[in-house]
C-alpha cells in the first residue's frame, strides 16, 4: 500500500522537480519508502512533529495543507462568527517554519477564514497569547520545540490559548480523515479571499509585555540588586531572543547574550540538541559566565517555552538545574512573596504533571495552597486554568512541568519562559538582597521538606511503528503483577489509562484526571516511578523520584531502580 502512495507523489502534478528528485532518490530504499509513506504523521493534542522531508509521515508543505483544511473545515462548521474570529499563525526559527507557516495561513484565508500571521518570529506563549488578545477561534504554531534540527512540528491552539483538549483534537481528526490525500484537491489554497490574510505583531506584542511585567514581585530587590548578579543568557538561536532581552530590560535587569547563539539558525550549529534542559546545551553561556564573572545562566529553547537555568554552587563551580529544581524554587519563592505582600490567596491553587517532584506538593502544603496533579502535557494546566481560575471558584499562581516548562498568570495557556526568565531573575535579585544564592535556599528548600532526587531517563525508538512498539511495552507493565521493584516494595499502582489506582487491598479510581497511556508506580518511601511514551517523539520515558537522606545515597538507590526498571521493561 505505501508503495502505491509513493508512486502517487512521485507522478504528482503538484510536486515540484526539485521534490520528485527528493522521492526519485529513495526509489530503491523500501525501508525508507516504508517509514515515509506507510502511515500518516499522527495528528494529536500536541498536534503534528516529524521529522522534515516528504511523505504522508514526514513534516512538508502538504501535510501541513492538509492539517490547516481539517481545522478550516472545523472552524467553518461552527458557522461564520468562528470563521470571523479567525485563526492567528506563529512560527520559530526551525527550517521551514515561514514557509510552513505562509502555507496553512494561505489554506484558511482560501477557505474565508481571517487569519492573523506574525510579521517574524515569535515563541509560543506569544502566539498563546494573541489569540485571546485577537479573541480567535485557534492558533497555529509551527514549531518542534526543543526536538533535534530535522524535525519540525505543528501545535493548534483552542480559543482559551491552551493546546487542543483531546475532544476538539477528535473533531479535527475526522475532519482531516474526510479529506483524504495530502494531494486532495479537497485541500483550498493559492487564492486568499480579499481581506482574510492580516498582519499580527506590535500590538499584540506591546500588550504581551505589558501584562508579563505586571507579575513581577520584587521590584525593590531588582532595583537595588540588579547590577550586582550577573546574567548570562542564550536563545541557543530561537525565538526568544527579543522577548527575553525586552522584559529584562523593561525590569532593569543587565544582561549579557552569548553572540554566537543569538542570531537564528535553522541548523542550530552550536549545540547539538536545542533543549536548555541539558547542562550540554548551557555549556557556551556558562563558558562565557566563567569569563566574565557572572553567577547566573539562562538558555531558552527554539520556541521559547522552556528554560534551563545553571548557577554556582557553594564551590563557585556552575551546576545546571533540573526542571524540578527551578520549578520548586520558583513556586516556593512566588508564594513566599505573595504571602509576604499579603497577597496570597485564601482559594489559590498550583498545578503540575504527576511526573513532576513531589516536592511541590510539600512546599505548597505549607504555605496552605491546593495542589493539583495533571497528565504530561501543559494543556492541562491550561484546562485547570479555564476550570477554575476563568471562573473565579479559584485563584491560579503558579504551574510547572519537570522539563523545564513554567507559566504564571493567565495572559497565556501554556509554558512561558519569557516570564520564567523575569521570575527566576528578579529571584535571583531577591536572595542577593537577603544575602543568600539561589543555590543556598535550594539546599534551605531540601533542609526543609527532605531531600529528592528526580530524573527521567529516554530510550529511543525507531521505524514506522515506534509508537506502537512503546505503547506495547507500557501494555505489558499495565497488566504485570510488579510487587518489588530493586529493594523497594510497590505500595500502589496507577494505571492513568483508566484511571484507577490498585493496591492489595483493591482498585479506586483517580479522581478528575483524564485518561493517558502512563504507568505510575508509588514506592514505599514516598518515591515513585512512572513510565510513558513521548507524546512528542519516538521516545520511552521513564521517571524516577527518589526520596532519600541526600543526593549520595538517592544517586546510588537511582541506578539501582534504573537498572531494575531496564529489566522489567526489556530494554
Amino acid at each position: 500500500m505505501y508503495r502505491e502512495i509513493y508512486n502517487e507523489w512521485l507522478e504528482s502534478g503538484k510536486l515540484s522537480k526539485e521534490e520528485k528528485a527528493e522521492l526519485a532518490a529513495i526509489r530503491d530504499d523500501e525501508k525508507e519508502i516504508e517509514y515515509r509513506f506507510g502511515r500518516d504523521l499522527a495528528f494529536g493534542t500536541a498536534g503534528m512533529r516529524g521529522i522534515l522531508g516528504l511523505g504522508t509521515n514526514m513534516m512538508n508543505v502538504y501535510t501541513v495543507q492538509r492539517a490547516t483544511q481539517g481545522l478550516a473545515d472545523c472552524i467553518k462548521s461552527e458557522g461564520i462568527g468562528a470563521m470571523k474570529r479567525g485563526v492567528v499563525v506563529a512560527y520559530d526559527t526551525r527550517k521551514n517554519s515561514r514557509l510552513f507557516a505562509e502555507a496553512a495561513a494561505d489554506v484558511l484565508a482560501t477557505n474565508g477564514i481571517r487569519t492573523y500571521l506574525f510579521d517574524g518570529v515569535r515563541p509560543v506563549p506569544m502566539l498563546s497569547f494573541a489569540v485571546r488578545y485577537y479573541k480567535a477561534a485557534a492558533g497555529i504554531m509551527i514549531t518542534a520545540s526543543h526536538n533535534p534540527k530535522e524535525y519540525n512540528g505543528y501545535k493548534v491552539f483552542g480559543e482559551d490559548g491552551a493546546q487542543l483538549s483531546p475532544e476538539n483534537t477528535e473533531k479535527i481528526l475526522l475532519h482531516i480523515a474526510e479529506i483524504g490525500s495530502c494531494l486532495s484537491n479537497k485541500i483550498k489554497s493559492g487564492s486568499p479571499q480579499k481581506g482574510m490574510l492580516k498582519k499580527a505583531g506590535k500590538s499584540a506584542d506591546r500588550k504581551y509585555y505589558k501584562e508579563v511585567k505586571k507579575l513581577a514581585l520584587s521590584p525593590a530587590a531588582v532595583k537595588k540588586t540588579a547590577k550586582e548578579i550577573g546574567l548570562v543568557y542564550t536563545p541557543l538561536h530561537g525565538s526568544g531572543y527579543i522577548p527575553v532581552t525586552t522584559i529584562l530590560k523593561k525590569l532593569g535587569i543587565p544582561f549579557t547574550l552569548v553572540k554566537e547563539q543569538t542570531e537564528p539558525d535553522e541548523a542550530f550549529s552550536t549545540v547539538r540538541v536545542p533543549n536548555p534542559e541539558f547542562r550540554e546545551s548551557l555549556a557556551a553561556g556558562i563558558r562565557l559566565a566563567e569569563k566574565i564573572k557572572a553567577d547566573t545562566v539562562f538558555g531558552t529553547d527554539p520556541d521559547c517555552d522552556r528554560l534551563g537555568v545553571a548557577v554556582r554552587n557553594e564551590k563557585g563551580e556552575f551546576v545546571a538545574l533540573s526542571g524540578n529544581q527551578s520549578g520548586v524554587l520558583m513556586l516556593d519563592y512566588v508564594l513566599g512573596r505573595l504571602k509576604e505582600t499579603s497577597a496570597l490567596p485564601k482559594n489559590g491553587f498550583v498545578a503540575k504533571s504527576f511526573v513532576t517532584t513531589s516536592m511541590a506538593k510539600a512546599i505548597a502544603d505549607d504555605y496552605g495552597v491546593e495542589m493539583i496533579d495533571v497528565p504530561v502535557g501543559f494543556k492541562f494546566i491550561g484546562e485547570k486554568i479555564k476550570q477554575y481560575d476563568d471562573s473565579g471558584e479559584k485563584k491560579f499562581l503558579f504551574g510547572f512541568e519537570e522539563s523545564c516548562g513554567y507559566l504564571r498568570g493567565t495572559h497565556c495557556r501554556d509554558k512561558d519562559a519569557v516570564v520564567a526568565s523575569m521570575l527566576f531573575a528578579e529571584m535571583v535579585c531577591y536572595y542577593r538582597q537577603k544575602g543568600i544564592s539561589v543555590y543556598q535556599r535550594l539546599n534551605d528548600l531540601y533542609d526543609r521538606y527532605g531531600y529528592c532526587l528526580d530524573k527521567n531517563v529516554g530510550y529511543n525508538f525507531s521505524g514506522v511503528d515506534a509508537m506502537e512498539q512503546m505503547a506495547a511495552i507500557v501494555g505489558n507493565l499495565r497488566e504485570k503483577p510488579i510487587d518489588k521493584i530493586d529493594i523497594y516494595n510497590v505500595v500502589a499502582k496507577r494505571d492513568y489509562s483508566v484511571p484507577v489506582r490498585i493496591t492489595q487491598e483493591g482498585r479506586e479510581p483517580i479522581a478528575d484526571i483524564p485518561a493517558n497511556n502512563s504507568v505510575y508506580f508509588e514506592l514505599e518511601n514516598g518515591s515513585f516511578i512512572c513510565v510513558r511514551p513521548s507524546g512528542t517523539e519516538p521516545k520511552l520515558k521513564i521517571y524516577y523520584s527518589v526520596k532519600l537522606k541526600d543526593y549520595a545515597s538517592s544517586e546510588k538507590a537511582f541506578e539501582k531502580l534504573s537498572a531494575a526498571m531496564e529489566k522489567i521493561v526489556g530494554l
